[in-house]
């Protein structure tokens, strides 16, 4: 008499290969899902109205009275930026960290013939009245400045 086959290893372990199927699974996701949050945090930190708003507050002595020195940029900027060739528009909100304390850099602006234009650049510390950094034009686009 014959007797049948034991199980195989899969069918014996198959509880902890669904756990560690789906354990990768969700894992795969997450990184994924970082991977999109750092590209568009680093486009929007790469951008025009980023580093010139950055560059404004930096430059700022009120700023710098009301934050200290270094100013940093935080990590979790929020907004929208949408180019399309020279013209665009951005809106953005970006976390400023300084030995003082902390604020809000808040910018608003248009890119019109190739040219960032800015209505808003303003600077609201956790503590004190905002400090309005002026509007601007900056200066063309690095594109813009190589073409010839």
């Amino acid at each position: 008499m014959s007797h049948p086959a034991p199980p195989g290893w899969a069918r014996r372990n198959w509880k902890w290969l669904l756990a560690v199927g789906l354990v990768l699974a969700l894992g795969l996701l997450v990184a994924f899902a970082l991977a999109i949050v750092g590209f568009v945090f680093s486009m929007i930190k790469s951008s025009d109205p980023y580093r010139d708003g950055l560059a404004a507050a930096r430059s700022s002595p009120a700023v710098e009275a009301a934050l200290g020195r270094p100013i940093e940029a935080g990590y979790l900027v929020s907004g929208n930026i949408e180019v399309s060739g020279a013209s665009g528009e951005a809106v953005l909100s970006v976390p400023l960290l300084g030995p003082k304390g902390k604020a809000t850099l808040t910018i608003e602006g248009r890119k019109r013939a190739g040219r960032w234009e800015y209505s808003l650049l303003r600077v609201q510390p956790r503590v004190g009245a905002a400090i309005d950094l002026g509007t601007t034009a900056a200066a063309p686009t690095a594109t813009e400045a190589e073409a010839p």
